[in-house]
């Protein structure tokens, strides 16, 4: 299951990033400073933990630093995928979890103390010279990139390992039986693979016509519940602020700059001014001078804003502008700006009288696509009972890594899952699919499962291809190494318990908004 990637995994890998790599570079090269456009009651939140801001850009800088990670670690995962699996949702979850225990840390006495901070800081490899801690490239780092001063960023850091501390304390008393112990053994040694087809919804989504007048009609009065929840659940995209689509061009000035350090930026961002309009492409310009090194590379986009995303004084100027206009020089906390609006949307605010026909006919057809991925996978079913298989039928039409065929699968195909064991969450490269594994672990060897299992928002067909079960003579070897990791279960158990009961005590609330903006583009 090397190229696997497994949501539950996922959100595991977050946490740990997070709460055990507590020093992990959160603000590097390439951050903007800017958040994409954002919906919702606080723009420029992400969450309220019992009344402590997250903010919007803490969370798309540590979104933007976990996908990297994932990245690194050889899988390929692009932002689609990322939207797909919900990391932008595990992503808030874990921080939201940090402030958490950070908070019931306090509570409960625990603190990281001053050297344990002095101890990480030095060890970090970014804030080193010659393998020695440099306090000068700390401070560089910090104003360059983290933005924060040296007292902001190691209050930061003091409540991760102050978290860190907590949920070492309420792990610590996790224990496990030896009959937990042999459970364990027989789930991993009752292993299965399969080949499987998924039919989806949206590979028929095109084969589905538009509803006639009475078929809609119909629907409306069918569905009024329906209709009125999918205009609440996507509220933001019908009732939306004035939107710009900008380019910028960024001078950076340091936080504690001196006035001749500041002049000398804004003679710069002057001279760049001079250049566009003397005639030169305002991208052009960007990627050959901006300093924002995310946007750099294109030229400068910005994506669509709101004017709520901005400091004031930027966004007063750049939404005072007609399409193809570039504003003076801005001055901000991050550097001088230069903007070049692109395009302008107006504020809307379409009431749900106005939409209800646009969503009906979109739930029609949703639903009418769904309708035909069932069909589908029965008929296909039906065929491997008379004796083809799912490899013959549906051999896929180039070879490629299964995440990249997740992504793009436009018709079924034929996937063969490595080894996975009755201990699973998750069927390999298809994700969460409970009725599917009971049913690969009830099967005796290898056959044809009997029936279209409904997985996500479409329906699968799959083949039992090899059956394994546990070889009790391996017990004895193997007893220590599973209660070691049968006590590393325990111990996410009892941390995700405890955690559940913080969030259920405590007052939290997300901007959904943001994590449809942060991870959308």
């Amino acid at each position: 299951m090397k190229d696997a990637l497994e949501p539950r995994k996922v959100v595991i890998y977050l946490f740990i990033i997070a709460i055990a790599v507590v020093f992990t570079l959160q603000f590097g090269p390439g951050s903007s400073g800017f958040g994409r456009a954002n919906q919702g009651a606080a723009p420029s939140s992400a969450a309220m933990v019992n009344g402590k801001e997250i903010s919007l850009m803490e969370f798309r800088r540590e979104y933007v630093n976990q996908l990297q990670y994932l990245r690194s670690q050889g899988q390929p995962v692009s932002e689609a995928l990322a939207r797909q699996f919900g990391l932008p949702q595990s992503v808030l979850d874990r921080m939201v979890n940090t402030e958490l225990l950070a908070q019931a840390a306090e509570r409960h006495g625990l603190k990281a103390s001053d050297e344990e901070i002095l101890k990480i800081l030095q060890q970090r490899p970014d804030f080193q010279k010659d393998g020695q801690f440099d306090y000068s490239m700390y401070q560089q780092i910090l104003r360059d990139y983290y933005r924060q001063t040296p007292a902001d960023f190691e209050e930061d850091i003091r409540r991760q390992v102050t978290a860190q501390k907590m949920i070492g304390m309420v792990q610590g008393g996790a224990v496990v039986s030896d009959d937990e112990v042999r459970t364990k053994f027989e789930k991993e040694g009752n292993q299965a693979r399969i080949v499987f087809a998924r039919f989806l919804p949206s590979m028929y989504a095109d084969k589905v016509p538009a509803p006639s007048a009475a078929d809609l009609t119909a629907y409306k009065q069918a569905h009024e519940k329906e209709i009125k929840e999918y205009y609440e659940a996507n509220r933001f995209v019908y009732q939306q602020p004035e939107r710009i689509r900008a380019r910028q061009i960024l001078v950076k000035v340091a936080p504690d700059a001196t006035p001749e350090a500041k002049a000398k930026a804004m003679e710069r961002a002057q001279a760049l001014s001079k250049e566009i309009e003397g005639g030169k492409d305002f991208a052009e310009v960007a990627k050959a001078s901006s300093e924002d090194q995310a946007t750099r590379p294109s030229g400068g986009d910005l994506g669509w804003v709101e004017s709520a995303n901005w400091e004031p004084a930027l966004a007063n100027a750049a939404f005072a502008l007609e399409p193809g206009k570039v504003t003076q020089p801005v001055e901000t906390k991050f550097g001088i700006h230069l903007v070049k609006v692109e395009e302008k949307k107006p504020a809307q605010d379409k009431k749900l009288e106005e939409v209800q026909n646009e969503i009906a006919t979109t739930l029609y057809k949703k639903d009418k696509a769904k309708e035909t991925a069932r069909a589908e996978a029965e008929k296909a079913l039906a065929t491997v009972k008379g004796g083809k298989t799912i490899s013959e039928l549906f051999k896929p039409e180039k070879e490629q890594p299964a995440l990249l065929r997740f992504e793009t699968e436009t018709r079924p195909e034929a996937v063969q899952t490595d080894t996975f064991n009755a201990a699973s969450v998750n069927v390999p490269h298809l994700g969460p699919a409970p009725d599917l594994l009971t049913a690969v672990f009830a099967s005796k060897g290898q056959q044809v499962l009997d029936q279209a299992f409904p997985v996500g928002d479409g329906f699968v067909i799959a083949q039992v291809t090899e059956r394994q079960l546990a070889d009790d003579a391996n017990f004895a070897q193997k007893k220590e190494e599973l209660r070691k990791q049968a006590v590393q279960a325990k111990q996410y158990e009892v941390a995700d318990s405890f955690l559940k009961s913080l969030r259920k005590s405590g007052s939290v609330t997300t901007n959904t908004a943001a994590l449809e903006q942060v991870s959308g583009g």
